[in-house]
């Protein structure tokens, strides 16, 4: 079976977060580098050359493939950050309704800024991903 094409690497998270162009989306990365850290109780790792991911989880479908992703992290992208909420967001509706303007993909959170959403339901709702795919899968540190 084919590997996960985003794998950890050994590339430096501080250097990465301080190269961010966009002044907004440097601070916003820096406060969720934190958020996250303060959460997780995780080291930051690099996975592929845009993620920012925190603890790691190994995982075995139905169908037999199977591997290992970062538990939850983020990406600061040119037009919005993506906030990894493994497995997704059944059960987050009430937390949803409440976070402010966001929108939502399969397993991402799209927000364009951290000032567009209430920061203590987005610590829920990362808090909520992690109890979730744990439940499933044991999260650990990288």
């Amino acid at each position: 079976m084919a590997e996960n094409k985003t794998q950890p690497t050994n590339q430096n998270v501080a250097a990465f977060l301080a190269a961010i162009d966009h002044p907004t989306r440097r601070a916003d990365a820096q406060v969720l580098d934190q958020l996250f850290r303060d959460i997780t109780g995780f080291e930051p790792v690099m996975w592929g050359s845009s993620i920012i991911g925190y603890g790691r989880y190994h995982y075995t479908y139905k169908t037999g493939r199977q591997g290992d992703c970062q538990a939850t992290g983020f990406a600061a992208q040119k037009a919005r950050l993506s906030l990894y909420i493994m497995p997704g967001y059944q059960d987050m509706g009430d937390l949803l309704d409440r976070l402010g303007k966001h929108k939502t993909g399969a397993a991402c959170l799209y927000i364009n800024k951290l000032a567009d959403v209430d920061m203590a339901v987005l610590e829920q709702v990362i808090r909520r991903g992690l109890e979730q795919l744990n439940a499933i899968w044991p999260v650990e540190p990288h």
